[in-house]
This record gives structure tokens, sequence and C-alpha cells, in this order.
């Protein structure tokens, strides 16, 4: 059954944007530079391969079972308990990953902004906001991201022209010193985050165009790569190794034009961003679990869901890690990027193969 909420390719476009986008600039640089040195933003070129990949996968599989989630059409492929026992996973998978994601939101104000704030407030305070978008729909929260997109954009473009007054070219060379290897290995940072793009599985069903889901998928692909290569490439420029030892180095680059220059507290537009990121991205993960949970059980109101995952993911932040910091970071250079390919790439390909051989043979036997 079609859903009868819709959302436009370019609401699309503008949502996968705002759900990968700033935690990708946030978090990705110092990781890849540890591994790539001054050549981590070669990283990008790689990761592009895997975020297409996972673009055609997941728009592969949904032409063949229009108006369908990943979640009730996998039982057409591999059986009735199987799907039941993947989709679980994926439960598992999105619910995790919810808790992480409100966690960094805990992580990065505490840092930045609000030192003494207690964990618990700001878990709240923005869990109950995405948990209202949810409630609204899709629709709502495509809607809002719209001119919350525009906003972010808008606060980006002077921190990169300040950012290019500071720069030194020379520390970007040499070029493929310890050769591609490096390279490659850096990669498989970017190339899970890019391969959120998982997350189609979930939103294509609503898309009022199908034929335009590629074209609008990969504009969003290639628009947070873009950015990725722009932010990166001047940071490496103005920290080079140091940029490895940064927890937040976006955040550091505009504490240092800050300084260097007549503005100050520029922190302020990095936290605006990544809050209206993190309301984008939360908002969107509510959704997709509460979606995912109402398929699973056959629920016709996945709304009904919306107050206990709320509640539910408010308790699992603030728990999630014993050691904010340093449990996070371990997790995010250690565990996360294995457990996203997996999922996010590896299932969805499974599914596809399997799918195929399926109809091959039924094509064999006629």
């Amino acid at each position: 059954m079609t859903p009868a909420e819709k959302i436009s390719p370019t609401q699309l476009s503008l949502l996968l944007f705002s759900f990968i986008a700033p935690t990708v600039i946030l978090i990705i640089p110092n990781v890849t530079v540890e591994i790539s040195k001054q050549d981590a933003w070669m990283t990008i070129f790689p990761s592009i391969l895997i975020g297409s990949i996972n673009i055609w996968v997941m728009i592969l599989l949904s032409k063949r079972y229009p108006g369908q989630t990943i979640i009730q059409y996998s039982s057409q492929i591999i059986g009735k308990w199987l799907s039941k026992l993947m989709g679980l996973y994926i439960l598992y998978y999105w619910i995790n990953f919810n808790f992480i994601i409100i966690n960094q939101h805990i992580q990065f104000v505490n840092t930045v902004l609000l030192h003494r704030s207690p964990p618990i407030v700001l878990s709240l305070s923005l869990a109950l906001l995405c948990g209202i978008a949810v409630y609204m729909g899709i629709e709502s929260i495509a809607r809002c991201n719209e001119y919350l997109a525009l906003v972010m954009f808008v606060l980006l473009i002077p921190l990169l022209m300040l950012m290019l007054a500071e720069y030194d070219p020379e520390r970007l060379r040499p070029v493929l010193s310890n050769g591609l290897f490096p390279v490659l290995q850096g990669s498989i940072f970017p190339a899970a985050y890019l391969s959120q793009f998982f997350i189609l599985g979930w939103l294509l069903p609503y898309l009022n165009k199908p034929k335009k889901a590629l074209k609008a998928s990969f504009f969003g692909l290639f628009t947070i790569s873009g950015l990725l290569a722009i932010i990166m490439i001047p940071m490496i420029m103005i920290f080079g190794p140091l940029t490895e030892k940064l927890t937040f180095p976006l955040l550091s680059v505009i504490q240092y034009i800050g300084i260097q220059g007549s503005f100050e507290r520029m922190e302020a537009l990095a936290v605006a961003i990544w809050v209206m990121g993190s309301f984008i991205k939360i908002s969107l993960t509510f959704f997709v679990i509460c979606l995912s949970i109402g398929q699973l059980c056959n629920i016709k109101g996945y709304k009904d869901l919306v107050i206990p995952i709320t509640i539910l993911s408010v308790l699992g932040s603030i728990s999630v890690f014993v050691n904010y910091s340093t449990d996070l970071n371990h997790y995010l250079r250690y565990t996360y990027p294995s457990h996203a390919l997996f999922t996010q790439l590896a299932l969805p390909l499974i599914l596809l193969m399997i799918d195929s051989i399926k109809k091959l043979w039924k094509k064999s036997v006629l």
C-alpha cells in the first residue's frame, strides 16, 4: 500500500543532506588525517563509490517493490521468519544508532557551549522536539528541513570564506608520500557515514516522483561529498598534522578564525549548524524506528509509538556510555565503521543478490 504522506525529490535531497552532512564534517576529518595524513582529502573519492553503490542498491530494490520499505519487502525476498530476524536486527541497529547520535549531541553541546548542563536536560529538550516533529509526520519534517538546510548553507558560507584566508598550501605536500594504501584505509570512515543512504529504504516509499529518486539521491551524495572536500582541504592547510589531535577539528578552525580575525565566539555558528542537523537526523531516526516497529508488529499507526520511543531514547542516550568522551570516540573509531558497512551496505546487497537469483531461477524454470 502506498503511503498517504508524500515528499518531493528536492525535499528528499535536503533530508539526505541534513541527515548525513553535519556529523560527517564534524567527526570525519581528525580520524582520516590520523591514518592518511595530508592525503586525507583523497579518502572522499573511494567513499563516494561506496555511497553510489548504496544508493543504486536501495533504489533498485525500491523499484522492484514500489511503495514498500525494506522491512516489508525483505519478507518477499528471504521469507517471513528470516525477514523478522533481519528486521529485529535492523531495529536494534537503529535504536543503538539513535542513542549514539543523541549522546554525540550531548557531548558536543557540553564541550562547546553549555559546560555544566546535565546530560538528561540536553537529551530531553532535543528528543521532545524530535518526537513532536515525528508525530506531525514525514511531510512536516521535510518541509521544516527545507528552511533549516537553507540556514545551514547560509551559516557555512562565511565560515568557509574565512577559512580560506588562513591556509598554507604547503601542508598538503608531499602528495601520496606513503602510497595509496593509507588513503584506502582512511576512506573506511567516510564510507561508513556515506552508507547512511541506507535510510532510503524507508524514505523512498514516500517520494511523490519515484522516477527522480536516483537524481535526488545523487545530488545529496555529491553535495555532502563536495562540502566535506571544501572543509577538509582548508582544515589540513590550516592545522596540518595537528588535525588528528583535535576532537572537533571544524570547531577548532572556527575558534582559530575567531581569535585571528575580528569575529569572536564564532563557535556559536558551529553549534547552530550541529543542533539543526541533529534535530533532522534524530527526527528521521525516530521516524524509522517507529515505522519499523509498526511494520514488524503489524501496527497501523506508527505515530502511536512516538512517546515510548522518545522516552527510551532519552534514557538510552545518557546510559549508553559510561565515559562520554573516551567510550564514544572508541566506538566511532573502532566499532561503528564495520557495524555500519555491514548493516547499511552488505545487508541490502545480500537482499538484492538473493532477489536477483530468485528472479533468474523463475525465468529459467518458465
